[in-house]
Order: C-alpha cells, then structure tokens, then sequence
C-alpha cells in the first residue's frame, strides 16, 4: 500500500525534489546568498514534507484499505464511510454498481429457476410417450426389431433420467433422507430396468450381498448404482458383471465389476471430470461424459467413498465405502 501511494503520489515528489534542488542551485550560483542558510532551510523543509507525506498516507489509505478488506463486494453494509470529496464520488459509484449486480444476479437466478422448472416439467411430460412408446415395443412379435427399439428407448431414459437428477443436484442437501436402506432391492429393480439391454448384450449378474444394509438416501443412491451399472454394459459384451457387498473395518462397501472396455490409465485421473469422455474412443457420440461426474457429486454430498480401478482391455471396478453412524455428524457442512 506504501509503495503504491507513492507511485501515486510521485508527481508532488518530483517536483518538490525539484524546487528543492532550484533553491541550492540558485543559492550556489548566488554568492550573495548564504548557501549554509538554504541547505538548513531544504532540511527542515524536506522533514516537514516528510511528515506531511506520511500523514496524508494514513489519511488518504484507510478508505482504500478498507475497501480492499471488504468481505464481499456485493454487499454495501460494509462500505467504508468517505470523508473526501472524491471518496465521496468513488462509494456512490460502487454502491451503484452494487445494486446493478444484484438485479442482474437476481434478473438470472429467476431466470435460472424458471428454465430449470421449465426443463424438469418438460422431463416428465416426456415420460408420458415414452410409458406408450414401451408398451407399443412390448406388443411386437420380431425379437431382433424389439431388442433395437428396447436398447434405444433405454437410452433415451436414462439421458432424460440423467438430465432430470444433473438439475437437481443443486439442492441435494435439502433433499437427502438418511435411513438404514437394503442393498438388495435398489441392485434388483436396476438390473430389471436394464434387463433388456443386458439381454441384447449377453450380459449376465452374479449377485452375492453379504451386507445387506447400508446408511444413505435410498433415491440418489439407485440413482449412483444406475450410472455404475449402464456403464458396466454399455462396455461389456458377451460377460457377466458382479456384484459384491461386505464389510471392512467396519465400513460396509459395495463393489461393481465388469470384465468390459477397461479405461486406459492416462484416463483414470479424469474419469470425474464434467463432460469428460475416453480418449481412447473419443469419436463416440453415445457417451455424454456426465454419468460419473453426477455420481460423484451425489456421493460426496452421502460421504460415500467412491474408488475405480481399471485395466484397458480387461475390466473396471467400482468400489463404494458407505460412511458409518457417527459420519454423518459432518453432512450439514
């Protein structure tokens, strides 16, 4: 602040240098002038002008240093008091813009919530055709035909189901219930939901639950298995996918292992990353890149641990450590 008050100040320093410097020129060129007499007096007069220079800092810093320690700069409660003209024209100005920007922040969250609200009403009107259009794909006879139509409705579902959980995420935290949840029926109904694409795909369960209860939110945590599982067949063929829960260290974890795709090790580090896709099928148009990167969003809000390992060419575990009682003293921070 020093350094820069000077910078700011450094016309008045010049030329007060200079007048000083006029003044033993003059004297020293003069002999009729005591040049003993004029050093004195530039003494005396660069002391005081000194002084002046450093109570003008105090006076003249404080409104900017308090600015500059502000808590936030949306907030006019905390706006220094000015003193100077100027200071005066700098917190009107400031206070103005102040109250653009939350009529602007204001103008956008409204905005913001009418879209979303706009977009999860549509989500759900969408549901309705796509109920019909399931009913219709049940009543045809050609099996490859059905087998098509089914994978391809799946896909629609679970990208508006996708779509629908991605805007939600924003208020998680009032929307999580946390109970003592069965693992079993959450796995069963999601494998029954991708029954037929498992089906087309040869993909086949082994399902061995030796803990059976878990503490989470039930809803967010079908909706994690859910991306866990598309993935797992999404790049499997022709190869079964196993799920295992037990306990270690008093922790009860779940792990999903497919013998699929595999992720290449460079990928592994960004696998969570938004909209992030394999750079090893990077041309693919089927993979958003938000299934993972929902997921793991959904379980920092549970304090679920969620680990991967992968080998390219030979499969991907998935593995979640679900947090004990006494963890969930931390949820509300």
């Amino acid at each position: 602040m020093i350094i820069n008050f000077l910078i700011e100040r450094i016309s008045w320093i010049v030329l007060f240098v200079f007048l000083q410097a006029l003044l033993l020129f003059i004297a020293y060129i003069d002999s009729q002038i005591s040049f003993g007499s004029l050093v004195y007096y530039t003494f005396l007069s660069s002391v005081i002008f000194l002084l002046f220079l450093i109570i003008r800092y105090k006076r003249e810093t404080n409104f900017y240093q308090q600015l500059d320690k502000r808590a936030s700069y949306l907030d006019e409660s905390d706006m220094p008091q000015p003193l100077s003209p100027f200071e005066r024209i700098i917190s009107q100005n400031l206070t103005e813009q102040i109250e653009q920007l939350k009529q602007i922040e204001s103008d956008y969250r409204t905005n913001l919530e009418q879209e979303k609200d706009e977009l999860l009403s549509w989500i759900h009107e969408v549901k309705t055709p796509l109920t019909a259009m399931q009913l219709i794909i049940d009543r045809i006879d050609n099996q490859k035909l059905k087998a098509d139509l089914n994978y391809e409705w799946l896909r629609i579902h679970l990208l508006l189901d996708q779509q629908l959980h991605k805007k939600r995420m924003a208020i998680i935290e009032n929307d999580l219930y946390i109970e003592k949840i069965n693992l079993e029926p959450i796995i069963y109904q999601e494998i029954k939901n991708l029954k037929s694409w498992c089906i087309h795909k040869g993909i086949g369960f082994d399902i061995q639950l030796n803990e059976g209860e878990v503490l989470t939110d039930g809803k967010w945590l079908a909706f994690i298995i859910r991306q866990l599982l598309s993935n797992a067949v999404k790049y499997s063929e022709n190869s079964e996918i196993i799920l295992v829960s037990y306990k270690e260290l008093n922790h009860t974890k779940l792990k999903i292992q497919d013998y699929g795709r595999g992720i290449d090790a460079k990928d592994l580090p960004r696998i969570f990353e938004k909209g992030f896709t394999s750079t090893a099928k990077h041309q693919e148009q089927s993979s958003t890149g938000m299934g993972l990167y929902l997921s793991q969003q959904v379980t920092n809000s549970l304090h679920i641990n969620m680990k991967v390992e992968s080998t390219l060419g030979e499969g991907t575990t998935f593995t979640l450590t679900f947090p004990k009682k006494n963890d969930f003293v931390h949820i509300s921070d």
